[in-house]
């Protein structure tokens, strides 16, 4: 008898790697479950829990930026200490700092502690997507990576899908703090089922961490946040977006003289020497900025322009995750025909429809199906973009530079979710007076005066008209990522 090579599909070793591949699959999926129901609910619920504070608008826009800042800037710095800890068990202390940041969210007195928390909760979403791309690439056969990373990101599709819903149910009927506490059974779960599962595999080199590269991004990312968040109120001109935007453009060189002298850098600049890592890289930064805030300004559309309650809000964005439900794993499953180059650049084009299609539908009395359509082909175009360009980036690269890559590709695609999460809300709160701002985020603008709500509805039409030409330039960096030849390893690891 011939024995079967074991790096042959059907071979008994093959066979073995796959089943634990699709256990391993079902660990990271819990996490990302975890976290796209945490960011999904709270997009739809925003209103409810401002009104219960009677936060200001500046802490209600801190109430999502807080998280999105912190989990940015903290994820290099988790996927490199996971190669000195341990990727296993630095994956599994975030689960478990999530949930408790989860629990004690619920548990909030004020707003600012609410904010306090929501930056735990960041910490350890940022142990979980820093590591978790990783060990799905690590466990999976490279034939089958596709189809893994499919059903990977069709699960974050899936908890997209269920927390508006939930969002919109919780904020009505059980309380704000649910909104929260519905993390706390998932995290146990994720953290037991991975205890169990993942298997422990060897520490990398002691490499020392970037901690000046670090908190130089943390730094320039705060100011531009700042500056942005309060552009829209107080104008371009005002003092704070002035200086804030002076501070983040100044430490860009800095980081980049910074990071060419370290040893093991946040950000390897060597990366953007490399065509098709750099395009994909910005690309994926585009696609995020321009999708980031969706659900959020529809969500405020539905409840500030149109009245209508957390519960019928939730089921209006509904078109988005299930566009992306739909297409993650359907992509997934093309991989193995199609390139991922093909349906990264597709799914960059059919977002920049979705988007174009709400630029031209934007009015209080638009029919709900073309707003429908809409926001389904936004949501088409995200998973397949995200399952194309993630499949592209990962099985081009040496494995020996993957947790740094990968680290790097989470971050870029952040940054964008950050700005464009800030960028959003400041051109939309921008068209209406400092004094209505509060009542946007409250969801009761409608409640005013028709003269307000056209205001705002001018700040909608600019805000997509903003994010339409961003998926543009996403659509054509996508396609510069045509890849000619494999990647070499890119620098240290």
């Amino acid at each position: 008898m011939v024995a079967i090579p074991q790096d042959l599909p059907g071979s008994p070793e093959y066979l073995s790697k796959l089943r634990y591949a699709w256990r391993v699959c079902s660990v990271t999926s819990l996490g990302m479950v975890m976290i796209g129901i945490s960011g999904s609910t709270l997009n739809v619920a925003l209103p409810t829990v401002v009104r219960h504070f009677h936060a200001d608008a500046f802490a209600a826009g801190w109430v999502l930026l807080a998280f999105l800042l912190v989990n940015t800037a903290t994820l290099v710095f988790f996927g490199r200490v996971a190669d000195l800890l341990g990727r296993r068990e630095i994956y599994l202390a975030g689960f478990a700092l999530f949930t408790v940041g989860s629990l004690l969210a619920g548990l909030a007195p004020g707003v600012w502690f609410l904010i306090a928390m929501r930056t735990v909760q960041a910490v350890g979403a940022a142990m979980v997507l820093a590591n978790g791309t990783v060990i799905i690439t690590d466990a999976f056969p490279p034939d089958r990576l596709s189809q893994g990373m499919g059903v990977y990101i069709g699960t974050l599709s899936v908890a997209q899908l269920a927390g508006p819903t939930v969002g919109g149910l919780i904020a009505e009927a059980a309380g704000w703090q649910w909104i929260f506490w519905v993390n706390v059974p998932v995290g146990l779960t994720a953290l037991v089922w991975g205890a169990f599962t993942l298997r422990r595999v060897p520490r990398g080199a002691r490499r020392p961490v970037d901690a000046l590269g670090n908190l130089i991004v943390f730094a320039a990312l705060s100011a531009a946040l700042i500056a942005l968040s309060e552009a829209g109120s107080r104008g371009l001109s005002s003092p704070v977006v002035t200086v804030g935007m002076a501070i983040a453009v100044a430490l860009v060189p800095v980081l980049l003289l910074v990071e060419r002298r370290a040893s093991h850098p946040v950000l390897n600049v060597r990366l953007f020497g490399e065509r098709m890592l750099a395009s994909a890289n910005l690309a994926s930064f585009c696609n995020a900025l321009a999708r980031s805030a969706l659900i959020l300004l529809v969500a405020l559309y539905f409840q500030a322009a149109r009245g209508i309650d957390a519960v019928t809000a939730a089921l209006g964005v509904l078109p988005v995750p299930i566009g992306m439900a739909l297409a993650s794993p359907v992509t997934g499953a093309l991989g193995r025909r199609v390139r991922p180059y093909a349906l990264s650049v597709g799914g960059a084009l059919m977002s920049a429809a979705g988007l174009g299609v709400l630029l031209l539908n934007t009015a209080p009395a638009t029919p709900y199906w073309i707003i429908g359509v809409g926001l389904f082909l936004c949501g088409c175009g995200s998973g397949t973009f995200l399952t194309g360009n993630t499949t592209q980036v990962m099985a081009a690269l040496p494995a020996g530079s993957l947790g740094v890559v990968n680290g790097f590709r989470l971050m870029i695609m952040n940054v964008g979710i950050v700005l464009g999460v800030a960028l959003a809300l400041s051109v939309l709160t921008g068209s209406v007076s400092a004094e209505l701002r509060g009542q946007v985020y409250a969801g009761t603008l409608s409640r005013l005066s028709p003269v307000a709500v056209e205001h705002l509805m001018a700040g909608f039409q600019r805000t997509y008209a903003v994010l339409f030409s961003v998926a543009l330039c996403g659509a054509v960096a996508a396609a510069l990522a045509y890849p000619h030849r494999p990647l070499q390893a890119a620098g240290n690891d």
